[in-house]
């Protein structure tokens, strides 16, 4: 039998399904509640289809839970970015009404059309990756919130001491300084003794975290962590977002996807570009941290970075360049990681097969469920000619020197 496509447009409460075959002929439809009743129902409904592959859309986004649970269940499923969904339906018939069964079958045209879909499969340990990385960015903003709290009150009871970068060690100085006499003074003291309380909880939460992290990024083989600027933070992001890097083409479809490659702007006989805002921003970002943390110390991306001022550019100017070299040498590490796991796979599988059974099962070329859509929009292409290194290559050795595992550790 033939397999049909069931095209799922998933929301918070519920979810809309739409089933075609390869002719794109509608065989069934429904809308399903999320909870444990309806999705029951929506599973007995599709198995009225023995052979069937679900198209979710944002798999990385709202879709995530239902793509999780169909995951868990054994289903075959592919991401449908919302991007091409939208496509479909601009040019479908019904002047781009959008409603849940209309993007339902703009969902199932995508999988019936398209053949680079990303299978989905499931990865325990990238999605726990991507979990801790979650929370440690929240407890970031947690922690800028309690700051700027504490701030407010601290420059209330002593003006004149406010600090740019306060600190738990600096608050508590501070806090011990002063006795107010009066209720309002005593009570505003009262409440920052409670908030340079909560900040050194979570900043003792945000230390556990970054450790959890860094195990794991071990865990997995990368070697992210020996690019000068990029640490467990840094690392764990690129990983739980990138998932596998053979979905990309090359560097130049990664750096569209970090939005670290400039857009063409030009006009008349003017020749320039401008800033990308498309891409990822939270891998956007992670790379901003690195090139902050290479132009401080004298490193060869220091140096790069003030190449590009000699050449009569601006800092921000001269900033973006040095990301985009950052995101080409992080391309080329995970490139290959990637391929040192696959050889350290055909290793393990040459030894089972001398052995006996047992050891491990090979690498796959198919994406985790983590991963984010990597299409790229044309006007979002990068500039050409081959990137110059500015990092340390991704060719390096085994066991790496007390200097670089020094280095790392930032």
């Amino acid at each position: 039998m033939t397999k049909v496509i069931i095209g799922a447009d998933p929301h918070k409460l519920s979810a809309t399904i739409e089933v075609v075959d390869r002719r794109e002929k509608l065989l069934g439809s429904g809308r399903f509640s999320t909870d444990q009743a309806g999705y029951t129902a929506m599973r007995a409904y599709a198995k009225t289809w023995p052979e069937r592959v679900w198209a979710v859309e944002g798999s990385n986004g709202a879709g995530r839970p239902l793509a999780q649970r169909l995951l868990e269940a054994g289903e075959d499923v592919v991401d449908v970015p919302a991007k091409l969904a939208a496509r479909v339906r601009l040019f479908d018939t019904g002047h781009n009404r959008k409603t849940d069964a209309r993007d339902a079958h703009s969902i199932a045209v995508v999988a019936v059309r398209t053949t680079t879909l990303r299978v989905l499969r499931p990865d325990g340990d990238l999605e726990a990756l991507r979990m801790l990385s979650d929370r440690r960015e929240e407890l970031t903003r947690l922690r800028v919130q309690t700051v700027n709290r504490l701030h407010r009150l601290l420059a209330e009871l002593v003006p004149g001491t406010a600090k740019k970068d306060l600190t738990a060690l600096q608050a508590k100085a501070i806090l011990a300084s002063v006795r107010p006499r009066d209720i309002a003074g005593k009570t505003r003291r009262r409440i920052a003794a409670d908030e340079l309380a909560d900040l050194v909880a979570v900043e003792a939460k945000m230390k556990k975290a970054t450790a959890e992290l860094k195990v794991l990024v071990k865990a997995r083989g990368s070697r992210l962590m020996d690019l000068r600027g990029v640490g467990p933070v840094v690392a764990a992001r690129t990983l739980a977002d990138v998932g596998d890097v053979a979905r990309f083409a090359d560097r130049n479809r990664f750096a569209s996807w970090t939005g670290t490659a400039p857009l063409a702007a030009s006009s008349g006989q003017q020749n320039r570009h401008r800033l990308s805002r498309a891409g990822n921003r939270r891998m956007n970002h992670m790379i901003h941290i690195a090139a902050i943390s290479q132009i401080r110390p004298d490193t060869d991306g220091r140096a790069y970075y003030r190449r590009k001022l000699a050449a009569g550019k601006t800092k921000l100017e001269a900033l973006r360049c040095l990301k985009r070299r950052i995101s080409d040498a992080l391309y080329r590490q995970l490139v290959a990681d990637a391929e040192r796991a696959r050889l350290e796979a055909a290793a393990d599988a040459g030894r089972m097969a001398a052995t006996g059974p047992g050891g491990h099962c090979g690498a796959t070329q198919e994406s985790s469920a983590v991963d984010l859509p990597p299409h790229i929009d044309t006007s979002d292409q990068p500039l050409p000619g081959p990137a110059i290194p500015t990092l340390q290559p991704a060719s390096t050795p085994l066991k790496p020197s007390r200097s670089r595992t020094a280095s790392a550790a930032h």
